[in-house]
């Protein structure tokens, strides 16, 4: 099984973190443009607001782009996953049969500890 790194965390990404090992994903709208954005920081990126706030999300959405790399127990499956509120997140793909995977396909978020950290969310297919 592949070893997942501790995430580093800066200090407005706390809360994101601190909700995956709650298990529960966020993301951060604007309040002045209503634009859902990741990875999460204060600054809009479309408006450039600092009127955001943290939206809890059911992490369900479909794989956009993927690509599969390594062999034998080192092989993971790095994704594009575009979530039902429209924002598009970079993750892995997990717990399923890389061969199988289709662009397109239906996804969910799942969380995986790491080695030493806050869990990390990936998906994997519904």
């Amino acid at each position: 099984m592949r070893k997942i790194p501790a995430p580093r965390v800066l200090p407005e990404s706390l809360a994101f973190w601190q909700a995956a090992d709650e298990g529960r994903y966020l993301v951060k709208r604007c309040t002045s443009c209503g634009a859902v954005h990741h990875y999460p920081r204060d600054i809009c990126p479309f408006c450039l607001s600092a009127d955001t706030v943290w939206q809890e999300s059911p992490g369900i959405g479909i794989v956009y782009s993927f690509s599969t790399m390594g062999k034998d127990e080192s092989t993971y499956t790095l994704a594009y996953v575009t979530l039902d509120e429209g924002v598009t997140v970079m993750s892995n793909l997990v717990d399923c049969d890389p061969a199988k995977v289709s662009i397109g396909q239906k996804v969910r978020v799942v969380f995986k500890p790491t080695e030493g950290g806050h869990a990390v969310p990936m998906f994997t297919p519904i």
